[in-house]
């Protein structure tokens, strides 16, 4: 089962999830961290680049692995993921750009360009920590509802509902690209250890469904269910739908201080 961590805020669920980063660092420099985009993750981004800068924490020779990008948008378009990427987490944590990598949304040679990431992950030598968001339709990834557990990265058509959700980063709705590039459900199930946030009462079915229904491709973020090691960090406000909230705050408070997050 994973562990659930309830918090009293989005700035304290950025800290806990900071910590598992810092941890992770510590044990092995040049880790491998998955990286999401979109705004669940910036409370994480944020809370590392004030460690940073303070000094107590060099990111320097940490690798990552971007989960996807949309298919089709002119290179340096500033909602590209690769554009997100190198502006909320490459340049703030000072990570080393050629080490950071996104798969290629550029129509030529789409049809490769999923192997071509499966096969950079693999020299890699896999993801150490997975960054994971939650679709209010619980898709993780782009991995939309129906995405197979042992889907690898491929291209995806994007739902009406998951458009509409990025329309606040585009002009409209119809700006949003239909089609996307993103890690498979198996792929991100590779990952050693799975690191996911969910924030607002808007997520608070998704988690429920991902964490405590059954395990179903029709919510794609149940597959964590699957996983030996994952931990979810969430606000209170999208916690409001688990039934066993209660047991999840009274583990995270008695948890032995050695296991860490």
């Amino acid at each position: 089962m994973a562990e659930i961590v309830i918090v009293d805020s989005v700035e304290t669920a950025g800290e806990v999830a900071a910590d598992a980063v810092q941890r992770l660092v510590a044990e092995r420099v040049d880790a491998v961290l998955g990286l999401a985009t979109g705004s669940t993750p910036v409370p994480l981004y944020r809370a590392l680049e004030r460690r940073v800068a303070a000094g107590g924490l060099d990111l320097s020779k940490l690798r990552g692995f971007a989960l996807d990008e949309y298919v089709g948008l002119p290179e340096g378009h500033e909602q590209s993921y690769a554009s997100v990427i190198r502006r909320e987490v490459v340049e703030p944590l000072r990570l080393d750009a050629s080490s950071v990598h996104v798969p290629d949304g550029r129509p030529q040679q789409i049809e490769t360009a999923g192997a071509r990431y499966e096969a950079q992950l693999q020299e890699a030598g896999g993801i150490d920590l997975q960054i994971l968001g939650l679709g209010t339709d619980g898709h993780i990834g782009f991995n939309e509802p129906g995405s197979s557990f042992a889907s690898l990265t491929r291209v995806k058509t994007l739902t009406e509902q998951t458009r509409r959700d990025n329309a606040r980063f585009f002009a409209s709705a119809d700006e949003v690209p239909l089609h996307c590039i993103t890690q498979g459900v198996g792929t991100i199930l590779r990952a050693r250890h799975l690191l996911l946030l969910a924030f607002g009462e808007g997520k608070a079915d998704a988690l429920a469904a991902a964490v405590e229904g059954p395990l179903t491709a029709s919510v794609p973020g149940s597959a964590i269910q699957l996983h030996a090691r994952v931990t979810v960090v969430v606000d209170e406000a999208a916690a409001s739908r688990l039934a066993r909230a209660d047991y999840y705050r009274y583990a995270w408070a008695n948890k032995p201080a050695w296991q860490g997050v």
